[in-house]
């Protein structure tokens, strides 16, 4: 199966690595990027031969985000849309984080908003020094909504309230400190990082893992659909509001929100 905005190969010893592939763009999500991610998640869980999976990023940035142009479709479109729209993330993400195989993120760069949930989904994720990361949503006047679950699931309450709602940018060290990254390492070090998480799992058992992988969720509570249409509903709220629409054309204006003092 060929993708437009990510690249899948495979070595011989069943390690895939999938790699957002839009360096131009900063990886940005698209959302052809939401429907190749949601697909090659499917052809890794049918895939016996594929034993661990790890999650990068293409050239200086890990996922910007939202892609532009795909904001400006969002503003033009109707509740339904954007419903259907975020329905489709909400699915990919799930598809990711349920992925029967061992996902583990290899950050090489920075991450903000959508780019967060990107590295949420991994089961574990190594990121290098030097890199920032933020949920900048709420400079739009929008809230990290859909990818919201899997980002409270993974840094917890009482860590996530200290960077979900201020938008404020944050490097790899404390990334850690919030359980967003395993660890932070210098760049050179990072594929060595990566090798020494992988090669445990080629000597277990396939099966076994991916049984102690459902369980793990099973008994971590799991990401309820009831809390996944809820984050759907309250994006498409935040889309229709006058602050979104202040945020979004600030931005695209250059010019500073109304309400920033």
């Amino acid at each position: 199966m060929t993708f437009e905005t990510i690249t899948l190969e495979t070595d011989d010893r069943g390690v895939a690595t999938l790699t957002l592939n839009r360096p131009d763009k900063h990886n940005a999500m698209s959302a052809q990027m939401i429907g190749d991610l949601a697909k090659a998640a499917a052809q890794l869980d049918a895939d016996d031969a594929v034993r661990v999976v790890v999650l990068t990023g293409a050239g200086a940035s890990f996922c910007a985000g939202g892609d532009l142009g795909w904001m400006q479709q969002q503003m033009k479109a109707d509740g339904a849309t954007r419903a259907e729209q975020a329905g489709q993330l909400a699915g990919t993400l799930g598809a990711l984080n349920t992925l029967t195989k061992p996902l583990i993120g290899r950050v090489q760069g920075q991450a903000f908003g959508g780019g967060i949930g990107m590295i949420s989904v991994c089961d574990l994720a190594i990121g290098v020094e030097g890199a920032k990361f933020g949920l900048t949503e709420t400079r739009l006047g929008l809230i990290p909504a859909t990818i919201g679950p899997y980002v409270l699931a993974r840094m917890g309450e009482a860590m996530a309230r200290r960077v979900f709602m201020s938008a404020r940018l944050f490097g790899a060290a404390e990334a850690v400190t919030l359980g967003l990254l395993a660890k932070a390492v210098a760049p050179e070090d990072l594929d060595a990082a990566i090798e020494a998480e992988v090669k445990p799992y080629l000597s277990c058992a396939p099966g076994a893992v991916a049984s102690a992988k459902a369980l793990t969720l099973r008994l971590g509570g799991g990401i309820g659909a009831d809390d996944v249409a809820h984050s759907i509903g309250e994006l498409v709220s935040r889309w229709e509001s006058p602050e979104a629409v202040e945020g979004i054309a600030a931005f695209f204006d250059k010019r500073k929100p109304d309400w920033v003092k």
